[in-house]
């Protein structure tokens, strides 16, 4: 073997200049193609307090026949018309219920609107007066019993009264005319002076 000569190389051989041109090609294209779709992310609403009471007791101590033609809505469980499927039991349908899937599912996201001040004054403003009422609907309650209350006992006092009145008045009567020679006599009655 000849020092000059080299040994012929068995490994393929790649045009740069070619593949060069067609990965630009494909770049080109992509752009093109970026441009002409809207490929924006979707909006979704920011997370916010349900409007509804979830109903958890209705199916509650009830039987039902299922059948394999029974459909999923009415079969066993809870159904999620939303993401069309059936939880088995109430703890877990209140956690799909407040799931990333069933929320995303009802169009949105996960995020919380961050509150401004204002709002937050105004929440502690509104829970304030809601915080009032209830004082004012409780002490108007309690008003009342104190009045009965009162009533009541000033219904016992009178009653009272008129009992000791009449009990002085029975006294009155059964006490005999002549005091001061039952007095000389040493005795104080002898009971009821009627015959």
């Amino acid at each position: 073997m000849s020092s000059s000569s080299r040994p012929e190389d068995h490994r393929r051989k790649w045009d740069r200049d070619e593949y060069e041109k067609l990965a630009r090609k494909r770049l080109m294209d992509d752009l093109d193609d970026d441009r002409s779709k809207d490929l924006s992310p979707i909006k979704r609403e920011m997370l916010k307090q349900r409007d509804y009471r979830v109903d958890l007791d209705s199916k509650l101590g009830k039987s039902v026949v299922i059948t394999k033609a029974t459909p999923s809505s009415q079969s066993g469980g809870y159904y999620c018309n939303v993401c069309d499927c059936v939880v088995k039991d109430s703890i877990n349908f209140l956690d799909h219920i407040n799931g990333k899937k069933h929320q995303r599912n009802l169009g949105m996201s996960m995020k919380i609107e961050r509150s401004s001040l204002d709002q937050v004054k105004k929440r502690f403003e509104s829970n304030k007066k809601k915080m009032e009422e209830k004082k004012k609907d409780y002490d108007l309650e309690q008003r009342l019993r104190e009045l009965k209350e009162e009533e009541e006992k000033l219904k016992e006092y009178r009653k009272e009264k008129k009992k000791e009145k009449k009990r002085k008045h029975d006294e009155l009567d059964d006490e005999p005319q002549n005091d001061d020679m039952a007095a000389l006599m040493g005795f104080s009655g002898f009971g009821s002076s009627k015959k």
